[in-house]
């Protein structure tokens, strides 16, 4: 499926750092499912995305030659250009907002421990979508480490500043790890964000902006009711 090229959304800053314990799979503690508690009275509008991004998506992605907002993009163009389903177009859209929720380093020279925004992001979107939507985003990170122990050709293929980062979250899992890996639910639709979240670093590509991603958003979205609490 070919998708037409489209004019780029204007970029939006990044974020990171997380104080929670480094584990390869921690699951998500329901009491922190509140962290953040903006829009948790009604159901998450595309406006409210694009808000956070406006906000904070506009510097350089960590060394890659992208911003957030635009790896976003790039990554949901890669998805939907694959035929994936609508949540997980919308996990690949969202899967770095955990960078957008918490504070880090903006250089990553300045990075002396990992920032777990697979953690924090996965949490946030727990409250305000479905798991289909949630744990791919909570696995991309452990989905890297998987394919680095699984196929070394696929490290050599990590950007520079990936293969900092993936020093920082555990290099590649053990064995033990990988069978814990693959025994989650969402651990296929994982490794998919994985592989567009590594292709989403394209200077100058032209995507399809938020508009475009309206419905989605806006259908899969959890009524307060149905979210996880």
């Amino acid at each position: 499926m070919f998708i037409r090229p489209y004019t780029l959304a204007p970029p939006t800053t990044i974020i990171g750092p997380l104080s929670l314990e480094s584990r390869f799979l921690l699951p998500i503690p329901e009491a922190q499912l509140h962290a953040t508690t903006e829009y948790l009275g009604t159901t998450m509008t595309a406006d409210d995305l694009v808000a956070i991004y406006s906000r904070r998506g506009s510097a350089a992605y960590f060394g890659e030659p992208v911003s957030v907002t635009e790896h976003g993009l790039q990554a949901a163009y890669f998805a939907e250009a694959a035929g994936a389903a609508d949540a997980l177009i919308v996990a690949a859209l969202l899967h770095d907002i955990g960078h957008l929720i918490e504070d880090a380093p903006d250089d990553l020279a300045d990075w002396k421990s990992d920032a777990h925004h697979e953690l924090s992001g996965s949490r946030w979107l727990a409250s305000r979508f479905g798991p289909e939507v949630s744990e791919p985003v909570r696995l991309h990170v452990p989905a890297k480490r998987y394919l680095c122990a699984k196929n070394p050709k696929y490290f050599s293929s990590l950007s520079p500043a990936s293969v900092v980062t993936l020093a920082l979250q555990g290099g590649p899992m053990s064995s033990a790890e990988m069978t814990a890996f693959k025994a989650e639910p969402y651990s296929r639709d994982a490794i998919r964000v994985r592989q567009w979240d590594d292709q989403a670093k394209v200077a100058g590509l032209q995507t399809p902006d938020w508009n475009h991603y309206r419905s989605m958003i806006e259908r899969l979205a959890a009524r307060p009711q149905d979210r996880a609490i």
